[in-house]
């Protein structure tokens, strides 16, 4: 299949993509129904009432929803769609979907047909999606309800259209069973806590916005190597592998020329974006060779992680038709980057002012400051639970890797915020007018104006200008699970911020005074998550150890936050999730690695025995017959020694192979015995994974050893240098 594969890539054409570059303005949003389409397709009244919905948070009646559903059947119809589907995003951390006709029978006749009753609500199984124990297998019912602030869209494949119509899913008693419920139950209760506190600076702000851009790292491999690499099938990463003798050491592939059929999958990516709404800006290559990203303006909260799922779904779509595969895993392949994506985070008021710029004064801009060392603080009460939204078996390989954030959670500010901040503290700050604004000068060249932060790529939580950047969320995450985190945490933070000068102006003390004396006590207790340096180094993590700050190594540990007084603190009293609704994501968490280290297990089993076995003992067998012919020829042993030496190493890692795998066998069927899932997982994650290295070393030698032609798998120079 190797050879097969190889040829198979070498052999591809490059698929052209073909579109009037003078239609790319009507190109976008054509098949979401958003408000040009409903301005055209629904009543002034059910158009208002959408609005309010989206906007204010009102509820949409049944009257208007009946009359929504005929205005938006009839725009899909006339898109081509023939059937609907309530589009979900379920706690497996990918979108689910039942599709339904339009059309009925009757009278003999096939008329279409899509109600108030199919837009608002459907009823797919919720027994065979995770839930954590909050359903039984034979209690099957749950329920999608419609999401009216995201726009529904038409999703395209070769033989025909379906509408999507995003929605929630909760189970028969509400539990809430997916991300996008408990999103939105945050959205609003920050919105409400960040509008109580913009009312000390500004009466006329009456709603305030998360926003979000993520930028989306992944892999393209060509689908014959991938589909050759029985690992990258079953895991999304390869389990074996030794590394190419060319790598990233030369740095050339970062922002390097994109070659052509990347290029056009990319611009075929985003042709079908743009249809669907998604407004991708930027597209490069990333550090490791065969790996790019693309990242999107920034949108509403809930929209960008219904776009970022969207975008994945839609990779994988387009990746197929250029004849590649899209990797999403967070560390496809060893010794080389792996995958991320950056959750760039900001508040926007319905007035316009972004709360996280620092303006042109940032020293007399007390709302800034406000909301800045506001979102410090809910990064260092949150951070348990931050590190704990972005843990998985996939992204265990990555942090602290030297590629991506460590493990411990910090922020970084830039040295200016620093000054800023300590100057405030100690009532230091200078609020005359700054003009003044750094420049570079290259001779001739216009000047380069310099932001008031640096960019620090080791720090988890970076703030870059004018938005924080939590850069530690892995490829394949959904990122409501994070981002569900941050608002509830923040929002936490602003309630009680708010409490606290409220009780202070009641008693005579000025507001800005009261505001000033709660951000300093604030300020003084978040300087253990304040850090500047390398996050990379060995000095940071001794000094976060004195500052009391968790490196939490392994995602089956980082669970535990799930449990805890800070997610009752922020998450139950806040009216996000019940204390079995917390317990119900740690189950599914724990139970989701269970099964993705199993199987990574399995496959190696499988591959040692059916791949890697019978090409070392194939091998031996032809240097045994190499040494007997020369030794019938009548070499003399230091002839044959060269010779007998490789058959040696190839010797000593298939025995050491065979019996690491034997060993491991044996540790996850005693794992497997186990009936409490906590206990479950901590084998897997400390005896069953233990061995995984060892094997992969004795494997990848022999990669090394073996003759090129008896190697079954694809190798990485293969996989990631083949376009």
């Amino acid at each position: 299949m190797r050879s097969q594969a190889i040829q198979t890539a070498l052999s591809r054409n490059i698929l052209k993509v073909k579109t009037d570059v003078s239609d790319i303005p009507s190109l976008y949003g054509s098949y979401v129904f958003g408000q040009e389409a409903m301005k055209e397709y629904l009543k002034k009244d059910a158009f208002k009432a959408v609005q309010d919905a989206i906007k204010k948070g009102t509820t949409i009646q049944r009257d208007i929803a009946e009359a929504v559903a005929e205005g938006m059947k009839a725009w899909a119809l006339d898109k081509g769609a023939t059937s609907f589907t309530h589009w979900f995003q379920p706690l497996t951390g990918l979108t689910a979907e039942k599709h339904d006709s339009f059309y009925e029978v009757w009278d003999g006749k096939a008329i279409a047909n899509f109600s108030a009753g199919s837009l608002v609500q459907q009823e797919p199984d919720a027994s065979s999606l995770p839930s954590g124990g909050l359903r039984n297998t034979f209690e099957a019912r749950g329920y999608t309800a419609w999401d009216p602030s995201s726009p529904a869209f038409i999703m395209e494949k070769s033989s025909g259209k379906t509408l999507c119509i995003p929605t929630i899913f909760v189970s028969y008693h509400g539990e809430a069973l997916d991300y996008k419920a408990p999103l939105l139950k945050t959205m609003a209760l920050l919105s409400k806590a960040a509008t109580d506190v913009c009312q000390y600076f500004d009466k006329k702000v009456k709603h305030v916005g998360a926003s979000l851009g993520i930028e989306q790292e992944y892999f393209l491999i060509d689908k014959a190597l991938h589909d050759a690499r029985p690992d990258l099938l079953m895991t999304g990463r390869t389990v074996f592998g030794h590394a190419s003798s060319k790598g990233q050491q030369m740095d050339d592939h970062y922002f390097g020329a994109i070659p052509a059929r990347v290029f056009n999958f990319m611009y075929d990516l985003e042709l079908e974006s743009m249809k669907l709404g998604i407004p991708l800006r930027t597209r490069h290559n990333e550090v490791a060779p065969g790996q790019y990203e693309c990242a999107p303006m920034f949108e509403e909260i809930n929209l960008a992680v219904d776009h970022n799922q969207l975008l994945m779904d839609l990779m994988e779509e387009i990746g197929r038709k250029h004849g590649f595969k899209t990797i999403l895993h967070e560390k496809p392949f060893a010794g080389i980057n792996g995958s991320g994506k950056h959750n760039n985070w900001s508040l926007i008021t319905d007035t316009g002012v972004n709360l996280l710029s620092p303006g042109t004064n940032p020293e007399d801009n007390l709302q800034f400051l406000t909301f800045f060392i506001l979102a410090i603080k809910a990064f260092k009460e949150g951070s348990s639970l931050l590190r704990a939204s972005i843990a998985s078996a996939g992204n265990d390989h990555r942090l602290g890797a030297n590629e991506a954030p460590p493990a411990i959670m910090s922020a970084f500010i830039g040295s200016s915020l620093t000054k800023l901040l300590k100057d405030f503290e100690s009532n230091k700050l200078n609020t005359a007018k700054n003009s003044d604004k750094k420049v570079i000068n290259v001779h001739n060249l216009p000047d380069i104006q310099v932001d008031n932060t640096d960019r620090n790529r080791t720090s988890p939580f970076a703030f870059t200008g004018n938005k924080f950047e939590f850069r530690a969320v892995g490829s394949s995450e959904n990122c409501g699970r994070p981002m569900i985190v941050l608002n509830a945490a923040m929002a936490d933070q602003l309630i009680n911020f708010k409490k606290e000068v409220d009780a202070l102006v009641s008693k005579k003390t000025g507001l800005n005074d009261a505001i000033t004396k709660v951000l300093k006590s604030y300020l003084k207790s978040c300087q253990d998550v304040l850090f500047e340096g390398n996050g990379y180094s060995e000095e940071w993590a001794k000094e976060a150890e004195k500052r009391g700050l968790e490196n939490i190594k392994n995602s089956v540990d980082a669970f535990e936050s799930y449990l805890s007084k800070t997610a009752e603190q922020i998450f139950v009293k806040n009216g996000i999730f019940t204390r079995e609704e917390l317990h119900a994501r740690y189950e599914i968490k724990l139970e989701t690695y269970i099964k993705k280290i199993q199987i990574e297990g399995r496959i190696m089993d499988e591959l040692v025995h059916t791949h890697i076995l019978p090409s070392a003992l194939s091998y031996k067998q032809r240097l045994a017959d190499t040494i007997n012919s020369m030794q019938a020829a009548g070499m003399t042993k230091d002839e044959t020694s060269g010779t007998l030496d490789v058959l040696k190493k190839v010797t000593h890692h298939t025995t050491g192979l065979k019996n690491t795998v034997d060993k491991m066998v044996e540790a996850r069927k005693k794992a497997n015995d186990l009936s409490d899932t906590r206990k479950k997982a901590q084998a897997y994650c400390n005896d069953v994974k233990s061995y995984f290295d060892e094997i992969r070393k004795h494997v990848d030698k022999l990669e090394y050893l073996i003759d090129d032609d008896l190697w079954k798998l694809p190798k990485y120079r293969e996989l990631l240098f083949i376009r």
